[in-house]
């Protein structure tokens, strides 16, 4: 299904060249704090030595998603990528600004609905922009990483865009605990990627500020197998067995009737029976008890963990088989 028209050859970001068999680091330089402090991205490239794929491993598009930057980073400090065949890239924190504010926008705005961006435009456009530009052109396909936010925690799982047949392939191979087809998003990062031909898979796990050991090994486990399947690394490598993962076809929000204190009485990731007690929802005053159950057969992708609940705020995002 994936040409061998592989792009890595000569990889050339921001005019510097990284043949076959070399590495580099690259510090681009996006722009400069008030204090005139000049903030740059590192981007990482792994050349090998035979002619392989190219894949872009990108952590932070939200600057507060800081599972996506932890996993990322551990794969550098554990020297896993060790390439052989084909070439990676590697961005383990893209979004530099979010990050300094504990936020997920940059200076406002989301990266991820400025795409294709502008080099006039907001800082975050301007980041849009130079993605697609400098990076994407290297690129076969993309493993974009993320987690859920305010204070929501996805269990470790996997998006694709449904008409894409090879980031169903990729999804197959990635084989997280759960993944679904997920629709286009306009402005995103995949719906421009899916636009320009490269398919990209989109990698959840846990939620925002917040580290989760099992979400981060689970995503570098995921990674290995997509890099080891297309023997770009040591086909020695050895990597935790799982089960296969659980394909979902539809998603469900189930949301608060009521405000008050929410307590969950199931797991992350659980499967659910409809009918079943997911939590309970009281006031402050301990006079109302309102029980949350589930309408449908499925398995929880996310959960709230914040306490203070309004009507109508999310508290379960449930898969149905």
């Amino acid at each position: 299904m994936f040409n061998e028209e592989f792009k890595n050859e000569e990889i050339i970001i921001r005019g510097e060249k990284i043949g076959l068999g070399e590495s580099k680091l690259i510090k681009i330089s996006v722009d400069r704090l008030p204090t005139g402090t000049y903030i740059e991205i590192p981007v990482y490239i792994f050349n090998g030595e035979k002619v392989g794929p190219t894949v872009l491993l990108q952590g932070g598009l939200h600057g507060d998603e800081t599972n996506s930057i932890e996993l990322v980073r551990r794969m550098l400090i554990d020297k896993r990528y060790k390439i052989h065949r084909g070439c990676v890239i590697v961005v383990p924190l893209l979004n530099v600004f979010g990050f300094l504010n504990l936020s997920r926008d940059m200076h406002g705005k989301d990266v991820n609905r400025s795409f294709p961006g502008s080099n006039t435009g907001s800082l975050a456009s301007r980041m849009a922009r130079y993605l697609m530009k400098e990076l994407i052109k290297n690129v076969d396909f993309a493993i974009d990483y993320h987690t859920g936010g305010a204070q929501r925690s996805n269990f470790p799982q996997i998006r694709f865009t449904p008409q894409d047949e090879r980031a169903l392939e990729l999804s197959k191979i990635f084989n997280a605990p759960l993944m679904f087809g997920s629709k286009l998003i306009p402005k995103s990062f995949r719906n421009e990627c899916y636009k320009n031909n490269i398919p990209v898979i989109v990698y959840e796990g846990g939620e925002s500020l917040r580290l989760c050991e099992d979400a981060i090994q689970q995503g570098i486990n995921g990674t290995l197998r997509i890099l080891k399947h297309f023997q770009m690394i040591n086909e020695n490598v050895e990597i935790s067995k799982t089960k296969q993962s659980i394909f979902l076809k539809k998603r469900k929000w189930i949301r608060a009737k009521v405000a008050g204190l929410f307590t969950a009485k199931v797991a992350n990731g659980a499967f659910i029976k409809k009918g079943e007690t997911l939590g309970h929802i009281m006031d402050t005053y301990g006079e109302t008890n309102f029980t949350v159950k589930s309408p449908i057969n499925g398995y929880i992708i996310a959960k709230n963990n914040f306490p203070v609940i309004n009507m109508g705020d999310a508290l379960f995002h449930v898969g149905e088989l």
